[in-house]
């Protein structure tokens, strides 16, 4: 009976680690042979119901790019660009030729962005605020997927037990849910899950690019393979 019990808890834990174990390397195979140097932003397309997500996902995910050493096209002027050219919706944006993106910009890729999840919601006894972003990069040149991913983050990450019991925690969820919708802690999240989505230094993020002082070296994620 005691090795009965010795072998089932060894057996836990073997799945409770597999649960924890980190997500295989991103294969980066086409990302190094492309080499790209530039990335076009393009507007999000926004699947909430927030009018507003799509601007502050396109303004908070330029800086982990540049950070990561790539040229960024400005937010404002990509913008601009599409408005004049009568484009103001971004799936029409995401369904142009990347030959025309390539002519226009001259970029050397594009990012196309999908937003699930972005706003504060309240649940019975918890509230917080979540963004969920999706990404592709491609090659503006060939057309070719150098690289996808898909991040999430959330205030309740930060968020602790308020102690009071049932009605503390319903009276907290409650001013949770009015201080970050007026507040729109959004924008503060969507720069913790675009970093998580694109930022080098992140998990099976970009590649360092040729602006970084780490360029050339293996991504976080394969150095633990």
């Amino acid at each position: 009976m005691k090795f009965l019990k010795i072998s089932l808890l060894g057996i836990v834990l073997f799945v409770l680690a597999g649960c924890v174990s980190p997500p295989p390397s991103y294969d980066y195979s086409e990302f190094r042979t492309a080499n790209p140097n530039s990335v076009l932003v393009l507007p999000p397309i926004n699947n909430t119901t927030e009018v507003i997500a799509g601007y502050s996902i396109m303004a908070q995910m330029t800086t982990p790019i540049a950070e990561s050493g790539f040229y960024v096209f400005p937010p404002a002027l990509v913008e601009k660009t599409f408005i004049n050219n009568g484009l103001t919706i971004a799936n029409d944006v995401h369904s142009l030729p990347f030959s025309k993106l390539r002519e226009i910009f001259g970029a050397d890729t594009g990012l196309y962005i999908t937003i699930q999840e972005y706003g504060t919601s309240y649940v019975v006894i918890s509230s917080e605020t979540a963004v969920t972003v999706s990404a592709d990069l491609v090659d503006l040149r060939t057309g070719t997927l150098l690289w996808q991913g898909q991040a999430r983050a959330s205030s309740a990450e930060t968020q602790g037990n308020s102690g009071g019991g049932l009605v503390g925690m319903l009276v907290e969820a409650a001013m949770t849910q009015i201080i970050e919708t007026v507040s729109d802690r959004g924008f503060d999240i969507s720069a913790i899950a675009s970093n998580r989505l694109v930022f080098a230094d992140a998990y099976n993020g970009f590649l360092y690019g040729p602006r970084s002082p780490k360029y050339g070296q293996p991504a976080p994620s394969e150095k633990k393979q």
